[in-house]
């Protein structure tokens, strides 16, 4: 793995308002994830200045913060949901149901049907069994079908699980119009941190064709969607969001239309590198030829994604250690606080040789899909949220 690389400095993805000296400096017990709201509102702005002409719906599922879903709502965001309880969520502060996307592809009938209730018009689909669903528990609903795209440059491929061929796409909106359901949109996804910003031109392309095939039959949409996937740094280069901004704008020139809505779903994107974990070592021990290091935070308590990835998950790290960057280090495995043996973040990541019990590590780009997984697993509880910031974007946002 990478995330031991001997760093100068505190990394580029890194806010400087969260840097390790400015996080001892809150006085807070450990284990805590800390949210700079300042950059999550920088994020958003960057986006939406690289996507002119494209409406943010935020993936809440990856960080439902409520701090995080006011400061995205303020800066004019929107919202897209995947189940009832989301939607509850955000009505709660005061989000309009109607402005917002229902894009899981397969729900239950009686949040389809509670969700319509609300006054939420759109809804995802992929199957003919969903639109029939729609069709009994949301009777004249917008809808908006799912294409399966190419997802393979992304970390976390989804086309297994969701998603229709172009074919049976076309033959299922015209059953949506046969079901009194409006025939709304068409959506894709290219998977979950996508490495290659022409994944998007593809996909926009394979939606543009089947916009044309519609036509010529009556049917013109009013929405693209191009779902999530947009990439957060970690420590892994990826495509910035302007270069991916130049693809999409690209990419939709070539439609044969500009629908009223161009869509699209960031999550990851707008909130991974506002957060930074901080989680104290709890042990040290020396396991055959391995150096092993004991945390009070484990895949099970905001690390998940530690487990869903090959190899890892390549959050950058730093630590309490006043001379980090210069000290001589070593290879470790570094592993959570449960009795799972599964429970292991990565293996030979170099961090400074003389870490020891009560040190503690800084994980960077921490705000996505951390707490939105965690539990209190063997009685471990999940780090606690805090925030900072006031929504304002700095004005050096990246």
């Amino acid at each position: 793995m990478s995330l031991g690389t001997v760093m100068s400095g505190i990394p580029g993805q890194w806010p400087t308002s969260l840097a390790p000296a400015m996080l001892e400096a809150i006085g807070m017990a450990t284990p805590y994830l800390v949210t700079d709201l300042d950059v999550v509102a920088g994020r958003h702005a960057a986006f939406t200045a690289a996507m002119p002409g494209v409406q943010t719906f935020y993936a809440m599922k990856c960080n439902p913060a409520p701090e995080i879903l006011r400061t995205l709502a303020d800066r004019g965001s929107s919202f897209e949901i995947a189940s009832l309880g989301e939607l509850r969520m955000l009505q709660a502060l005061g989000v309009d149901p109607a402005g917002v996307l229902y894009s899981n592809p397969v729900k239950p009938p009686a949040h389809i049907a509670a969700a319509h209730r609300a006054g939420l018009w759109r809804f995802s689909f992929d199957s003919p069994n969903e639109l029939a669903k729609i069709a009994e528990q949301a009777p004249g609903a917008a809808v908006y079908v799912r294409l399966r795209v190419d997802d393979s440059t992304s970390v976390f491929p989804l086309s297994r699980k969701f998603g229709t061929d172009a074919d049976d796409a076309y033959e299922l909106m015209l059953l949506a119009r046969q079901l009194g359901l409006r025939p709304y949109g068409v959506t894709f996804h290219v998977g979950s941190q996508c490495g290659n910003a022409g994944a998007y031109r593809n996909a926009i392309a394979a939606a543009g064709a089947l916009m044309s095939r519609l036509r010529a039959d009556g049917i013109t949409l009013e929405m693209i969607d191009l779902g999530g996937g947009f990439p957060a740094r970690y420590v892994a280069g990826v495509p910035t969001i302007s270069e991916i901004g130049d693809v999409v704008a690209a990419a939709l020139a070539e439609l044969p239309y500009r629908p009223a809505l161009v869509a699209a779903e960031p999550g990851r994107h707008l909130v991974a590198e506002s957060g930074v974990i901080a989680a104290t070592i709890i042990g040290r021990e020396r396991r055959g030829t391995e150096n092993w290091l004991f945390t009070e935070v484990g895949a099970y308590h905001g690390l998940m994604e530690t487990l869903q990835t090959p190899g890892g998950w390549d959050f950058p790290l730093w630590t309490s250690l006043p001379d980090h960057a210069g000290a001589p280090q070593l290879p470790f495995t570094v592993t959570g606080p449960s009795c799972d043996s599964s429970d292991t973040i990565g293996y030979g990541i170099l961090l400074p040789a003389t870490l020891t019990v009560g040190d503690v590590l800084y994980l960077g780009s921490a705000g996505a899909y951390t707490l939105a997984y965690a539990s209190a697993f063997n009685g471990f509880q999940p780090p606690t949220p805090i925030f900072v910031g006031t929504g304002v974007p700095p004005r050096d946002d990246r």
